[in-house]
């Protein structure tokens, strides 16, 4: 567990990506609830716009996340794992939706 798994804000805000995220900064075995909110792989690179003083709108942006999704070795490497270390009804389950 790492120092900011033993100091869990329940009201800290964690921007990036979720396994990353949970991985660094959450403890094993302490969360009961993930709620995503799709739509999810919608192949767009999504901005974030600042705003002047004046309240209008900058030019400046940042890409501030990118939702395109690829399957790589990290994809593979944790399909395997939910699948050999969890549940079986639930390993059973992402096998035949892999199989759709």
């Amino acid at each position: 567990m790492t120092a900011d798994q033993s100091n869990a804000n329940p009201n800290r805000l964690y921007f990036g990506d979720n396994l990353d995220i949970l991985r660094e900064h959450v403890a094993d075995e302490s969360v009961d609830l993930i709620y995503l909110d799709p739509p999810f792989n919608s192949n767009v690179n999504y901005n974030a716009f600042f705003q002047e003083q004046s309240d209008e709108l900058s030019d400046a942006q940042i890409t501030a996340f990118e939702d395109t999704w690829h399957w790589g070795w990290e994809s593979e490497t944790a399909f395997r794992d939910v699948v050999t270390r969890g549940p079986e009804k639930v390993g059973n389950l992402l096998y035949a939706l892999r199989a759709l």
